[in-house]
């Protein structure tokens, strides 16, 4: 016993030793796209920066596996966020690039665009590992600070406030960061929670916001993502008391138009590769159980044949592979408790949906009921070998959808990205279709299987995004800027949060930041026009001429 008490004053003392306190005019917490462009706009404005990130790697999804750019309308994504796709051009412009294949064998379509864009000199496809190198670049070439694997302390001792401002956050290391402003750049918003700012999780009745497209949408077809025909849920089918089969609700789905706190489903990217050299086959998860994958069955036997629809072609014949169809990598429904909560817990649901999407890769790769065709292809792809090699090559990045959204002053609602209300304090433009994933997967008043929440509503034109989403109310905080958990309903948030997007969020959150240090105000009371001057200096584009 006294051994044992002996080791833990060691330990504590240690951790003493280690504690440190950092500081700087801005302190960024998370490691995402916006993190960056949010850092490098700091130090382009001579000012001194921490990123705080909880990630090894940084980049977020833009370098976890989302290669296959939302990019909508191209022409109104400048700045930083246009540097960086410049800068994969230049990439991919060099022989050495072309490792697995040649560069005039690779296709030039992307999505809604070419690939590679020799007009504008941006490349809109990308391997992980290409666009971590370049966010990498971004840090060394700026000489940011990155503390990594630094956990933000989620208890009220965590967080230090007076007078409605942020004066410092400590990490589960007991590490403590003081600043003049911070940034919240993370696809959770934990610092914006624990700062007391308000937020919701979820989708909005319509009537909230007057809106068409939020909360549930039974019977809405915007994508081919739900069961074109009658599926029996049942274990037995046609007998309910044989119990529901794996991955199907036996809760009601609720009434169209209604708010609920369900969130749109996540899953993980998947680099994939069909080249001999490059793959490596689909693990088995642990406690596999081919069971689990009797509803793709079921939907292989109604005749479904899409199977390879979104195994998007990367360059170096890899993939960004994302969920298609009614029974695919979206784990829907399983994720509901992820933004609120614990480390623990987190991780628990991460692993979840690693097992759930490795096992069903498992099953396509090997169980006998999969259609011969579909067979025979999909022995043709691994997990690509020279990708995520520090995670066993398959991403460290769950794609967080959605969680936690700020609600301020000013909420970005389906009429502003419709451009049907005004947005006078614009700081970037969005353009991508308001598009959320399946929700919820449940069982029909007449006895089948379908889902519900996937929504693809194009806006007419591209949209500006107001200052107003991305801070808080002035009597919850006045020097914290949330450029990816904005001030958004669900169904703006659906268009708002790709990654072009957010990394032109965090170049203006940062500039506003800076101007806010330099006006000695909060950033609720930093005059627009300033703002508006200085981010047109530096190419963001603000509105559609």
């Amino acid at each position: 016993m006294k051994k044992i008490l002996f080791l833990l004053v060691v330990l504590y003392c240690h951790s003493l030793s280690a504690q440190k306190n950092y500081k700087a005019d801005v302190i960024i917490y998370g490691g995402t796209s916006a993190a960056i462009t949010a850092a490098v706009q700091v130090k382009r404005m001579n000012h001194s920066v921490i990123i705080v990130s909880p990630d090894k790697h940084l980049g977020g999804l833009s370098s976890g596996g989302l290669g296959y750019t939302d990019s909508g309308d191209k022409t109104v994504i400048g700045g930083l966020s246009k540097n960086f796709y410049e800068r994969l051009y230049r990439h991919y412009q060099k022989p050495e690039a072309w490792k697995w294949e040649k560069k005039e064998d690779f296709g030039n379509k992307g999505q809604g665009t070419v690939a590679l864009d020799s007009q504008t000199g941006s490349m809109w496809l990308f391997e992980p590992s290409v666009a971590e190198a370049v966010f990498e670049d971004f840090i060394s070439e700026n000489e940011i600070t990155v503390h990594r694997d630094q956990w933000l302390l989620r208890k009220p001792e965590g967080l230090k406030k007076e007078k409605g401002k942020i004066k410092s956050f400590q990490t589960l290391g007991g590490n403590t960061y003081k600043g003049k402003m911070f940034i919240d750049a993370t696809y959770e918003g934990d610092l914006m929670a624990l700062a007391g700012v308000s937020y919701t999780v979820g989708r909005e009745a319509n009537s909230l916001y007057d809106e068409k497209w939020n909360g549930v949408q039974k019977d809405v077809r915007h994508h081919r993502h739900y069961f074109k025909t009658k599926v029996d849920p049942y274990v037995i089918p046609g007998d309910a008391g044989s119990g529901l089969l794996p991955e199907i609700s036996g809760q009601p789905p609720g009434e169209n138009g209604e708010g609920d706190d369900r969130i749109q489903a996540y899953c993980f990217r998947l680099c994939m590769s069909n080249h001999p050299e490059n793959r490596i086959p689909f693990p088995k998860p642990q406690n596999y159980n081919p069971s689990r994958y009797e509803l793709m069955k079921r939907v292989f036997e109604t005749g479904w044949n899409e199977l390879f629809e979104k195994f998007d072609m990367l360059p170096n014949r890899k993939t960004d592979t994302n969920n298609h169809g009614p029974f695919s990598s979206d784990y829907i429904g399983k994720n509901y408790d992820y933004p609120e909560a614990s480390y623990e817990r987190r991780a628990e649901i991460i692993e979840d949906h690693k097992q759930y999407q490795m096992g069903l890769l498992y099953f396509l790769q090997n169980d006998p009921s999969v259609p011969q065709l579909m067979h025979d292809q999909i022995q043709e792809w691994g997990l690509a070998k020279d990708e995520f090699i520090d995670t066993e090559n398959w991403p460290s990045q769950l794609y967080i959808r959605e969680a936690r959204r700020m609600v301020s002053d000013f909420v970005m609602t389906e009429g502003h990205t419709l451009s049907e209300r005004p947005v006078n304090r614009p700081i970037g433009m969005g353009s991508y279709s308001l598009d959320s994933h399946n929700a919820q997967r449940y069982v029909t008043e007449e006895g089948f299987v379908q889902n519900e929440g996937d929504i693809g509503v194009h806006p007419k034109k591209p949209y500006s995004i107001d200052y107003g989403s991305i801070i808080p109310k002035a009597e919850e905080c006045q020097n914290l800027l949330v450029p990816v958990c904005v001030s958004a309903s669900h169904t703006a948030f659906g268009s708002i949060r790709m990654e072009p997007v957010f990394m032109i969020l965090g170049e203006s959150a940062a500039t506003a930041a800076i101007l806010s240090i330099k006006n000695k105000s909060s950033v609720q009371d930093l005059p627009f026009e300033l703002l508006r001057a200085e981010l047109e200096a530096d190419g963001q584009i603000l509105e559609k001429k």
